[in-house]
């Protein structure tokens, strides 16, 4: 398994399973002198982690991050980050009736296909449990484009649709965004999506949802033309969260429906010699290279597949079966992947704002 490591310039590779003794990844290419601690990173794992309401899987983790490496008296030294993270509270037992059995819209087939043999303890590699990672190098990322470009740079992430019921956007309040465990950004909907969350719950079914994720302050220049486009790594690095199943960037599909004078973001002179968009029809990003706008993606996330409900399956014998998973699972998995999209944006973004650098920011 060698598609472990994702970025160019700013590398990391992430390694563990959902049931092992811990989790972890080594950050490459963070320049010496970037301020970094737990406490700097810490706070973006909280936000992820799990049990923190009934809307999310009641497995215990605290998740509490150490930096093992490439750090010395309070900043980075220019050598790999490696961050760890303990697993505390794994149950294999849940999964034992699995273990010859293939869960419908899991990757236990293609990972028994692909290796001949799989960890079925909470799906091993292919479980979420690998995400927390991502959000530990996001958190460097994050310290990386803070110190390259201030605090007016900032990168959030809100959840806009859950099932087929999405956000009235006239009301997106970023600050709500905190305030209920949904990361929604409207408050009258977030209080309708726990009311049908719960029942959906109750039913031990789960249902899917669309986040979208900006980037403001970045600027222009940001990507290269043709194959490393902007558009294309963000799309690669929101594709390879789980259960993620689709990508677009500003207007996406909805572009094809304008003309193309209502599609075009008008330019004109702003007051400071910058130019001054009218609109931000394609989520800041032209020709594959930002445009010093607020960079937009949004991405779809399937329901989580691990079900209470009775679901048809072979074994691995090929033999029809009744599938129905235990265990603690997340009836809507993308509440938690705000969090991680928001990372995988930051580490994108660090990586292109790298590119060219020297070895020190």
């Amino acid at each position: 398994m060698a598609s472990n490591s994702f970025g160019r310039h700013l590398r990391f590779t992430t390694f563990g399973e959902s049931h092992g003794p811990a989790i972890g990844c080594v950050v490459d290419g963070v320049p010496a002198g970037v301020p970094l601690c737990e406490a700097d990173i810490q706070p973006y794992l909280d936000r992820r982690r799990p049990g923190q309401s009934k809307h999310t899987t009641q497995r215990q983790e605290a998740d509490q991050v150490r930096i093992v490496s490439g750090v010395f008296e309070g900043v980075t030294t220019g050598t790999p980050v490696g961050l760890l993270i303990d697993n505390t509270d794994q149950r294999s037992k849940d999964y034992g009736e699995i273990a010859r059995q293939f869960r419908p819209g899991h990757a236990d087939f293609t990972y028994q296909a692909k290796y001949g043999l799989r960890d079925y303890r909470g799906g091993g590699r292919s479980s979420a449990r690998e995400t927390a990672m991502r959000v530990a190098a996001g958190g460097v990322a994050r310290q990386i484009l803070k110190t390259a470009l201030g605090d007016q740079m900032w990168i959030r992430g809100a959840l806009v649709q859950m099932g087929a019921r999405k956000i009235n956007r006239a009301a997106w309040d970023w600050d709500q965004v905190e305030r209920n465990p949904f990361f929604c950004p409207d408050a009258e909907t977030a209080a309708l999506y726990d009311a049908e969350l719960s029942a959906i719950r109750k039913e031990g079914s789960s249902i899917g949802a669309v986040i979208e994720v900006v980037a403001h302050g970045m600027p222009a220049g940001l990507g290269d033309p043709i194959y490393n486009k902007l558009d294309s790594d963000l799309a690669a690095a929101m594709m390879s969260i789980n259960a993620v199943k689709g990508v677009e960037i500003g207007d996406g599909f909805e572009a094809a429906c304008l003309r193309g004078e209502d599609n075009a973001d008008e330019i004109q002179p702003g007051n400071d010699g910058a130019p001054l968009f009218l609109s931000n029809h394609a989520g800041g990003i032209l020709g594959g290279i930002s445009t010093g706008q607020d960079i937009v993606v949004r991405f779809a996330v399937k329901p989580t597949s691990s079900l209470l409900i009775e679901t048809n399956s072979i074994n691995v014998a090929g033999e029809a079966v009744k599938v129905r998973t235990k265990g603690r699972h997340d009836p809507c998995v993308g509440i938690r992947a705000v969090p991680v999209g928001e990372a995988m944006m930051a580490l994108v973004l660090a990586d292109l704002l790298l590119a060219g650098r020297a070895s020190k920011i």
